[in-house]
């Protein structure tokens, strides 16, 4: 049996006495690595972990480095007013108009003074002024910002509109309400809400004018507004008074629903409704 040694052939990686012996016997090769192999291996891969190691954690350290992206200015048709501190100017302007005799020179004076350093009108704090007022009951004061309002051509929507025909309910101006009724339903016709509808209902109401009910109803049916339950209600009573009981009877039975819940033996039971039962 002969053996071939190949000691001598060495890479640079290993050292001499970690190089593998190879014999060859009887046609078959056999590898023999030396024990001092592994042992001199082992603290190369220890080192070359550690290099890895830190070599990855540079590379999170640079990812997680914050970069600057240089973005593009946008453009908007629009510019969104800043609302800061319109708070404090209603309750200023609630605070001097609160202070004012019930004269219309005097208070409109005071409400131009109060805008007259403005660069554009404070639409946002007079809404707000306006329903501090609303809450306050202050209704001659309520006529007479939302007024001075649409005089300057603000502030025409359907919420001062409602708020002002509240206040003229509430301070008895029957004519000056059904006036401002007239022009929102020239002026605004397919835009008129349901809760505008209901208001000017619930005026005429109060002041029990049955005929004006039926108009604003008429008007409000030819719009295709359904009405609320308690809207329907105010109507179907304007035509008990009327005397035609037919009418009501049809009014209650095409807007009202099917069905109501009445408590029985303490449990919520829901019925079918009878247009007898809605007196």
């Amino acid at each position: 049996m002969k053996s071939i040694d190949f000691s001598c052939v060495h890479s640079r990686s290993y050292p001499l006495s970690a190089c593998p012996k190879i014999k060859v016997q009887s046609n078959e090769v056999t590898f023999s690595l030396v024990s001092e192999f592994s042992i001199c291996r082992t603290p190369c891969v220890k080192c070359c972990q550690k290099m890895g190691e830190q070599s990855l954690s540079i590379s999170r350290a640079v990812e997680k480095k914050p970069v600057k992206k240089v973005g593009k200015n946008e453009h908007h048709l629009w510019k969104k007013r800043d609302s800061a501190g319109s708070g404090q100017k209603a309750l200023n302007l609630v605070r001097i108009i609160s202070q004012l005799p019930n004269e219309k020179e005097i208070v409109y004076g005071a409400l131009d003074k109060w805008v007259a350093w403005e660069t554009e009108f404070p639409l946002i704090a007079a809404a707000k002024a306006l329903q501090t007022l609303r809450k306050r009951s202050q209704w001659l004061r309520v006529i007479q910002v939302a007024k001075w309002m649409l005089s300057k051509g603000q502030g025409a929507t359907m919420g001062t509109y409602d708020t002002l025909l509240l206040a003229f309910d509430m301070d008895n101006r029957v004519d000056e309400a059904e006036s401002l009724w007239n022009m929102i339903l020239h002026t605004h016709t397919r835009s008129i809400s349901k809760q505008l509808f209901s208001r000017m209902i619930s005026l005429f109401d109060h002041h029990d004018m049955q005929d004006k009910i039926i108009e604003v109803f008429a008007d409000m049916e030819e719009l295709r507004v359904r009405p609320d339950e308690n809207t329907v209600r105010k109507v179907a009573h304007a035509f008990k008074k009327l005397g035609q009981e037919d009418k009501q009877k049809l009014v209650l039975r095409r807007y009202m629903s099917k069905w109501k819940f009445i408590h029985f033996n303490g449990e919520r039971v829901r019925v079918k409704r009878y247009t007898s039962d809605e007196d």
